[in-house]
């Protein structure tokens, strides 16, 4: 029987299943996310180009760059690095910060769809959102958490408390949120105009 290594368990160890029945109904027998397995499948490709050969290659962990370029078609190209504590360059994306801004944007989209449908006008929506990732000893980490902080502005007249409980259906329905395995905590601000 083949397994799929997740961390430092074994799904068998997890679940006792075996991987050939896929990924999909592997995460959906583990976290009962209330889910229908329909055929609906998205797939997804991006290019990663690394770009920081400075003429020796990875002769040393100091002789190259971290400078990458993600690309995907018909789209603008995002300039990369590392985190600046691994040498990376501190003016462009890294990887945690692409990881933190998938999870606010994910859940930003699905709350505007889940108002929208509830009849809510929101007028404006800004997230300060916060991860946090622990490095181990002997190299390696992980992300242990993720806070989103979305500033939602409503149109007058709006009911407060069904746009705050619709913050936690869009969590449960957001597709990057339900896909690690690290809490993701909301605490939204609700303000609603005081006028027409």
């Amino acid at each position: 029987m083949a397994s799929i290594v997740i961390g430092s368990r074994r799904s068998d160890e997890i679940c006792n299943i075996p991987a050939i029945i896929g990924l999909s109904r592997f995460f959906l027998n583990c976290y009962d996310w209330e889910a229908e397995v329909t055929d609906k499948i998205h797939k997804y490709s991006v290019k990663v180009t690394w770009t920081g050969n400075n003429g020796a290659g990875t002769s040393s962990y100091e002789s190259y760059s971290r400078s990458h370029v993600i690309q995907a078609e018909g789209k603008q190209r995002i300039e990369g690095s590392s985190d600046p504590s691994f040498r990376g360059d501190p003016a462009c994306w890294n990887p945690e910060e692409l990881l933190l801004a998938s999870l606010a944007a994910c859940h930003k989209l699905w709350y505007l769809n889940l108002c929208a449908k509830a009849g809510l006008v929101v007028v404006s929506y800004v997230d300060n959102a916060e991860g946090t990732m622990t490095e181990v000893s002997g190299g390696g980490g992980q992300f242990t958490s993720a806070i989103l902080r979305p500033t939602v502005v409503l149109a007058y007249g709006a009911d407060v408390e069904r746009a705050r409980d619709l913050h936690g259906v869009a969590s449960k329905k957001c597709f990057i949120a339900r896909s690690v395995n690290f809490p993701v905590a909301h605490f939204p601000e609700i303000i609603v105009k005081n006028e027409p």
